[in-house]
């Protein structure tokens, strides 16, 4: 097997696919990045079992074969050498020899045979929606993905094919994000699956704003096709709990601010909140909120918001994290709080399919 190519498109084919890799894998090839070439093109492909991406490049082949060659180390050596094209060859023991100007490299591979091959989906259901929109609604829900491994079904994103939408959910017990876009597919094609979060952090890499992604489902697995690129994923098992339940339906109060204004207000303020106590206070009056923090040991902060709101004077304390946390990946230029009383949880919403739930914080005045 031989090839040259530009070491530019290499590095960024080769990075495409890259972070599925992992470091602790107990299985040598799955340390290592497939090279399959045919044609006039490379196809790139990694795995960890649970995920799998794969993605082609262009490049000039002179003797058709495949290989795997360590990843990481791979990326290293073509980022570092000095000139723009890369000569590679592979003999039959699997070394690799790399030439670029003036540097050669040779690094031992281990052969294509033992590398486990991305799974197939040939009956499986199919969908085709925007790239943009799916980006879109990952940047808004991903972040309330539950870090915590003892709650497994929460450590993804529910999406659910019904009623002609796409509805993504993610929650971590104490907040709650929820996105809907229409979406045409057969009733047939109706499902609910819980799409891991290393394939959701994978798929935002390799989404763009232009052209269409398809989505194919089976029971157990999905895959993602975008621009040439494959990700390929295994689904979570289990019951995700009934998120409809903890949002509230009817909330008394409903105030319009600003994000930018809102979002810059609580990161100043909450410059003053501890570890311990990671608390923000608002105070609703007259046309104002007042965002509260006082921590005892280090000192106190307020900052005021001019609002329109005539409703009764009560306060509510949130997480500051979580309250910024849809602020930074919304682009509307306003948001809608809607709250019922101090004990209830808060909803943000915009003029849109977002919602996002977010548990009160119990503080002593």
């Amino acid at each position: 097997m031989k090839f040259t190519i530009s070491k530019q498109s290499f590095l960024d084919a080769l990075q495409q696919v890259q972070h599925v890799v992992s470091n602790r894998t107990t299985l040598p090839i799955l340390s290592n990045v497939l090279i399959e070439a045919q044609g006039s093109e490379l196809k790139l492909t990694t795995t960890d079992l649970d995920v799998g991406v794969s993605g082609t490049v262009m490049a000039d082949v002179e003797k058709e074969g495949a290989t795997t060659l360590p990843a990481k180390r791979l990326v290293s050596i073509i980022r570092e050498l000095p000139a723009e094209n890369v000569e590679i060859s592979i003999d039959s023991k699997n070394y690799a020899s790399i030439k670029s100007g003036p540097s050669f490299f040779k690094i031992i591979g281990l052969g294509e045979d033992e590398f486990p091959p991305l799974p197939k989906f040939e009956d499986a259901k199919e969908y085709k929606m925007p790239q943009d929109v799916l980006l879109d609604s990952l940047k808004k829900t991903s972040y309330a993905i539950s870090t915590d491994e003892t709650r497994y079904v929460l450590n993804g994103i529910y999406t659910s094919f019904k009623d002609g939408k796409i509805t993504l959910v993610a929650t971590d017990g104490r907040r709650l994000a929820m996105v809907e876009n229409d979406l045409e597919f057969p009733s047939s094609h109706e499902a609910d699956v819980i799409i891991p979060s290393k394939a959701v952090q994978e798929l935002q890499r390799l989404l763009s704003d232009k052209g269409d992604v398809i989505i194919k489902l089976t029971d157990s697995q999905v895959a993602f096709e975008i621009n040439g690129s494959l990700l390929v994923s295994k689904l979570i098992e289990g019951n995700y709990p009934n998120y409809r339940q903890v949002i509230p339906n009817n909330t008394s109060e409903r105030i319009q601010v600003s994000r930018d204004a809102f979002l810059e207000t609580v990161r100043r303020v909450s410059l003053i909140a501890s570890d311990k106590s990671n608390s923000v206070k608002l105070a609703f009056g007259a046309n104002s909120i007042d965002v509260m923090a006082n921590t005892q040991d280090i000192g106190e902060a307020t900052e005021r918001i001019d609002v329109t709101y005539a409703g009764a004077e009560f306060a509510i304390a949130f997480n500051p994290d979580f309250l910024m946390a849809p602020l930074k990946n919304l682009d509307t230029d306003d948001v809608y709080l809607d709250l019922i009383d101090e004990m209830s949880p808060g909803v943000i919403r915009i003029d849109g399919s977002f919602l996002y739930v977010i548990m009160p914080m119990r503080v002593t005045n």
